[in-house]
């Protein structure tokens, strides 16, 4: 019998046959979009199969027509009837499909869909996202605005898998939409939708007509809101900081969840409204009566800032609603817009001008009644908001400016005063002495009219303004994608170089307000240092190098500048620079044209001559108190030398 060999031909055929298959299976895999199609139908089948809840998902193509059951088809009507009771008549309605209504104006065109009767896109006219696309603050399907409630025979149902009919009407110029769920002709759950001209808010009510006897009331009905926010700006780790969710209380209380916590949960009650806010943009829902509670949740979707990121955050309200005799009425509102002040504070009464991020306590302050109106005055004549902010520094300059000198006459002061107070540190060596020599150098200053605070209340005055303004441009929508010089978003980096890799803390990116600034603080450090050190008094036994310490900050202020605002608003940056050069020019006039030390000594030689004025009663307790310690201190001594 003859021996079978290797067929070296029969292997290439397998191997090319192999191939052929594998091409072809690869060649006719379904694409994405049939992919889409078929769960797509998937769900629709088992719509009418089944009249399941069609639960909406981000992966699926939008739904543009689910089926109706036909009454005149028995299985599929006995089968609604079987799922949805009584609510089955509002699926044998023409409007039974999932089409959408259009009610807009000048600002915002908003879709409402049949499904659910709830707003499925909301387009901001006005706006762009920062690479130019239209701006939405609602598209498929990243919102949800549903009521879950139980039927009198026990069926759990929500409204956002039933269908509402639609009817488009007018009041004078207003636009109103009616979505009603109906049970019978005369029987509806209502969403009401009024839009103005030229306004973002709608009125919004939820109201209910012959429902007691469709709706348990008895059991538990709840209203659940839901957004996830797109990102729409450009540096999205800049964004996600000042994105987060606000809401206000008992009439007048308000209060936000940290907007770098993964995630936060929390009850309000008496809630008046809930805004679930972007760093420019928010969707607000307001009611007239306050909902007696409400369960508010954010979660933060932004992973990691170097990734392309869609969502910033994921917002959910949680609100049970209260039937009064077995129906539903509540007047409300909805939101959809920008966080401008000029815009919220216009809505009387509803403290809507909170979202906006401006602070708290006497920073909000400062920006609500001093920056606000100076930057709108200056921008109403100034068309290059780059030049109102150079011109709003000056201002901020030029105001503060008295505390500089204030300061710097301090400075001058205490220089004057150091060869006499380093002979009381000659004098009284020792830290046995340490409390003798701080009384003699208080009672020097003293004499002299000189008090170390003086030098530093200056700087604390002007703190209020540097983190009132810390909060101010990065709210201010006003200069949100408006250019000067190189930087083409002033509410953005300034982007002068993209890097192929990541520095830590710092980013992946070249910003040059940031480095421009911190040049200017590294000057203005330089210059200051020897003004800060006659602030100080000689060094003292036992005491750190006051020296070598503000030779550090002179360095590490720069550089944490240098890192810190890298991915910060350009605006900040350039205003910090302008305002360092400035104070750098005003210390310079101070220092050069108005303090002369020579006047200054003899003014201190002449107020130690004078009596030395009754100590106050505090700064005889403080007397009192250092004796005392010296005298403790003291009887120590001997006691150890015995």
């Amino acid at each position: 019998m003859e021996e079978k060999k290797f067929d070296i031909n029969s292997l290439i055929g397998f191997v090319l046959l192999g191939a052929i298959m594998l091409w072809y299976f690869y060649t006719n895999q379904p694409t994405p979009e049939e992919l889409a199609k078929q769960k797509t139908e998937q769900i629709q089948d088992s719509i009418q199969k089944t009249q399941e809840p069609v639960t909406q998902n981000n992966d699926t193509a939008k739904i543009e027509e689910s089926v109706i059951v036909n009454p005149s088809d028995s299985l599929g009507f006995a089968q609604a009837q079987n799922k949805l009771g009584a609510f089955a008549y509002s699926s044998s309605l023409p409007s039974a499909k999932a089409k959408e209504t259009v009610i807009e104006n000048e600002l915002v065109k908003i879709k409402i869909s049949n499904l659910g009767g709830q707003v499925t896109e909301v387009l901001l006219k006005k706006f762009k996202t920062f690479d130019k696309l239209p701006l939405y603050l609602i598209k498929d399907q990243n919102a949800s605005f549903n009521i879950s409630f139980a039927t009198q025979d026990n069926r759990n149902l929500q409204t956002k898998d039933l269908f509402f009919e639609p009817t488009l009407t007018k009041n004078g110029d207003n636009q109103v939409l009616s979505m009603k769920l109906k049970v019978s002709a005369n029987k509806y759950l209502e969403y009401r939708y009024e839009l103005k001209p030229d306004d973002y808010m709608l009125d919004f009510a939820i109201q209910s007509q012959g429902m007691n006897g469709a709706i348990n009331t008895s059991q538990s009905i709840n209203l659940d809101w839901k957004i996830k926010t797109y990102r729409t700006e450009k540096s999205v780790k800049y964004e996600n900081q000042y994105t987060d969710l606000r809401y206000l209380f008992n009439g007048d209380e308000f209060e936000y969840m940290n907007a770098m916590s993964d995630e936060n949960e929390e009850e309000a009650q008496n809630l008046n409204w809930v805004a679930f806010k972007q760093q420019f943009f928010t969707s607000i829902l307001l009611t007239d009566e306050p909902f007696e509670k409400a369960k508010l949740i954010s979660k933060n979707l932004v992973q990691d800032e170097f990734i392309d990121t869609i969502y910033t955050k994921q917002y959910h309200a949680s609100i049970p609603l209260q039937a009064k005799n077995g129906e539903l009425h509540y007047d409300m509102n909805l939101y959809y817009g920008p966080v401008d002040y000029k815009i919220l504070s216009k809505y009387e009464g509803k403290h809507l001008d909170r979202i906006m991020s401006l602070g708290w306590g006497i920073f909000r302050w400062i920006n609500k009644y001093l920056f606000i109106p100076m930057f709108g005055f200056l921008s109403s004549f100034i068309g290059n908001f780059g030049i109102v902010i150079i011109l709003l520094t000056i201002v901020v300059r030029i105001v503060m400016s008295p505390v500089v000198y204030k300061s710097y006459i301090s400075s001058a002061k205490m220089k004057v005063l150091r060869p006499e107070m380093q002979e009381i540190n000659d004098k009284y060596k020792g830290k046995e002495n340490a409390m003798k020599r701080q009384q003699e150098t208080m009672a020097l200053q003293r004499k002299a009219g000189v008090s170390p605070l003086s030098g530093c209340i200056p700087a604390l005055i002007q703190m209020p303004v540097f983190f009132a303004l810390f909060r101010f441009f990065p709210a201010n929508i006003d200069i949100r994608q408006k250019g000067f010089l190189w930087a083409d978003d002033l509410s953005a980096y300034d982007e002068v170089l993209k890097l192929p890799f990541k520095i830590p803390f710092y980013g992946d990116h070249v910003s040059l307000f940031p480095i421009l600034a911190s040049v200017a603080i590294f000057f203005y450090m330089q210059m200051t240092q020897s003004q800060q050190m006659n602030m100080q008094q000689p060094q003292q036994e036992g005491m750190p190098d006051m020296q070598k310490m503000m030779k550090m900050m002179m360095y590490m202020s720069p550089l944490m500048m240098l890192f810190f605002f890298n991915s910060f608003a350009s605006s900040l940056s350039l205003y910090y620079f302008i305002s360092n050069l400035l104070t750098l020019g005003i210390m310079l006039v101070i220092k050069h044209y108005i303090i002369d030390e020579n006047k200054i000594h003899a003014k201190i030689q002449e107020n130690k001559k004078r009596p030395e004025k009754k100590k106050s009663a505090f700064r005889q307790r403080l007397d009192d108190a250092m004796k005392q310690a010296q005298d403790q201190q003291g009887k120590q001594k001997k006691g150890k030398k015995r």
